[in-house]
């Protein structure tokens, strides 16, 4: 199931939280408790927000953006345009000119044949990409020189500079065709565990299960990062989480729950960021499986649960109420004109009674002889998704529905189909997702 299967939306912002620092923290070390452990840090096999951020620390891109949220440039000189002769006037051909004094971290030079490989790689079948929206509209590559790449467009794309190799939507960032040439397939290989990149950071060590630990790329084409050590521990419990926020063990917390949020407000020596983010929490709803496969059900669903409620509940007020799967983020596409599907158990009813789903003896609707019941699915240590279940289960009861639940760890549940996972699977009814977009 891709994210255009999302239904009821119950939230649109992140939070993050960190310290200020304190005690005897050393400055150029910083220690970030991450929520989901990485399985695999290939730049194009990313599964979960986690494993993107790690990548995001070691890997490069072609374009990026500021703190405002504009385009600027990252591997390329200039963000193309057709202002600039980027972009030909039919949107049909888009050329990027490359920096000169990228190296990858084992010294060997960053050339165009890096971008047309890592494209080719992208959209080759045999590697396990989560997504290859945009870059499916790529027609070929040529690099006419070791600092020039051409895409061909299949068709104009608008987005094109922000979501191929750049930070919308999935973000795939660019691999070293010296080190990977030679694989038929990345899914399964020693460079997932080692990897190699352009960015900020280099691998340095995995102590799996424990810590990730990067070391500043004193050779950054942008300058050499002042913070020299990353530990990127795997903290998975949020108790755990914010005891090592308050101890300042851990120096930064990033997608950190509504409660953690809540409770750490008057935490000595803590600085919390509430902050707009381009992202989303919901109830995805498995249109191919029966009963699902019926719209009346799908919105006698959407009507019985009161999102406001659980948004009050579950994340103390921060949330807001979502009526689409862009949030307010997006100011250019964002409707404010959109209203949020009522709560109303009544109408539920009356469109199960219509679907041909009658209460039985235990209340619980049935048809045919099969009783309406559905799995939720949702992630191992996801206090939204723990809460929210019970929460959903209380409210589809009174309406003939039920609803049984379980907890994946999430390699498991964000895998892709080919390698068994859940959600890509569609080996689900309802699950509680969130979604991150690059930016």
């Amino acid at each position: 199931m891709n994210r255009s299967a999302a239904a009821f939306l119950v939230a649109s912002f992140l939070v993050c939280a960190c310290t200020k620092g304190g005690g005897n923290i050393a400055t150029d070390r910083l220690s970030i408790a991450l929520p989901i452990n990485p399985t695999q840090l290939n730049g194009i096999l990313a599964q979960n927000s986690s494993e993107n951020f790690v990548d995001g620390l070691i890997y490069s891109l072609l374009v990026t953006i500021d703190e405002n949220g504009n385009q600027v440039p990252d591997l390329a000189e200039a963000v193309p345009t057709q202002r600039n002769g980027g972009i030909s006037k039919n949107g049909l051909t888009v050329t990027y000119h490359l920096r000169k004094n990228v190296k990858w971290h084992d010294g060997v030079p960053f050339t165009s044949k890096d971008v047309q490989f890592t494209w080719a790689a992208i959209m080759n079948p045999q590697n396990n990409v989560i997504s290859r929206h945009g870059f499916d509209q790529v027609a070929s590559v040529q690099t006419p020189d070791d600092f020039t790449v051409v895409f061909h467009m299949k068709r104009a794309f608008p987005p094109m500079t922000n979501i191929v190799f750049g930070e919308g939507d999935t973000v795939l960032r660019i691999l070293p065709q010296h080190l990977l040439a030679k694989y038929s397939s990345l899914n399964q290989i020693p460079f997932n565990s080692a990897p190699v990149g352009t960015g900020p950071y280099k691998f340095a060590r995995w102590e799996r299960g424990a810590q990730i630990v990067l070391a500043a790329n004193e050779e950054y084409f942008k300058g050499a990062p002042a913070i020299k050590q990353l530990n990127l521990k795997i903290v998975l419990d949020t108790n755990t989480t914010q005891s090592q926020l308050r101890s300042h063990e851990s120096q930064l917390g990033i997608e950190i729950t509504a409660p953690t949020y809540a409770q750490l407000a008057n935490a000595s020596g803590l600085t919390r960021q509430l902050v707009p983010s381009p992202a989303y929490e919901s109830v995805l709803l498995n249109t191919a499986r029966p009963p699902l496969d019926d719209v009346r059900v799908r919105r006698a669903i959407g009507l019985a649960i009161d999102r406001r409620s659980l948004i009050e509940t579950d994340t103390h007020g921060i949330g807001t109420l979502a009526v689409a799967d862009l949030s307010p983020f997006y100011r250019s596409a964002f409707d404010p004109g959109l209203k949020p599907l009522p709560y109303d158990p009544t109408q539920a009813r009356q469109l199960l009674e219509a679907a041909g789903w009658k209460p039985g003896a235990d209340g619980i609707r049935v048809k045919n002889g099969q009783r309406l019941s559905l799995q939720f699915v949702y992630g191992q240590g996801s206090d939204s998704g723990r809460n929210a279940s019970v929460e959903i289960q209380q409210m589809l009861k009174p309406v003939g529905i039920d609803m049984q639940f379980k907890s994946y760890d999430y390699a498991t549940l964000f895998a892709t189909a080919q390698a068994g996972g859940i959600l890509q699977g569609g080996k689900f009814d309802m699950s509680f997702y969130a979604w991150i977009a690059g930016a």
